[in-house]
């Protein structure tokens, strides 16, 4: 019985040299798991466990119109943009790091359709207006005798 209980004193040891305790602690003031307070466990060369905080993956700018992810700008941090210089934050377009080409295409065109739909509706009415005007003076009548009629003052 007492070689028993030294072999099990032996395992225990063991299995507390083997590190099996992994908890460490945060080194921030967030003490919940969560979104922006996720870790990775790193152990140092002096054998310690200690924590790294990760970044969130950036998720990169998207069109404004469409929702797709805007080709030609870096996927980046909010901050870290500010870091940037103008040409790295744009496209060279109007709308550039704002829409997508495509959109731009049809925010175009439907302007330009918009246009020439108010210019034919213009063009449309002052036809009519000058077709009015030749049939009244095709149909004008007769000028009608003055007199006291029940008119304002």
């Amino acid at each position: 019985t007492d070689l028993s209980s030294s072999s099990s004193f032996f395992l225990i040891s063991l299995y507390a040299m083997a590190g099996s305790d992994k908890r460490v602690t945060y080194r921030r003031r967030c003490s919940y798991n969560t979104k922006s307070n996720k870790t990775k466990v790193v152990k140092t060369p002096g054998g310690k466990l200690t924590v790294h905080y990760r970044t969130k993956n950036a998720s990169g700018p998207k069109c404004g119109d469409c929702g797709t992810v805007l080709p030609g700008i870096p996927h980046l941090r909010p901050k870290e943009y500010s870091r940037l210089s103008k040409n790295q934050k744009t496209v060279s377009r109007a709308y550039g790091g704002s829409r997508c080409g495509g959109c731009v295409r049809e925010r175009i065109l439907r302007a330009f359709l918009v246009e020439e739909q108010r210019e034919a509706k213009n063009s449309a009415l002052a036809a009519a207006r000058e077709e009015a005007k030749q049939q009244a003076k095709a149909t004008k009548p007769t000028a009608a005798p003055k007199g006291k009629g029940k008119g304002r003052k």
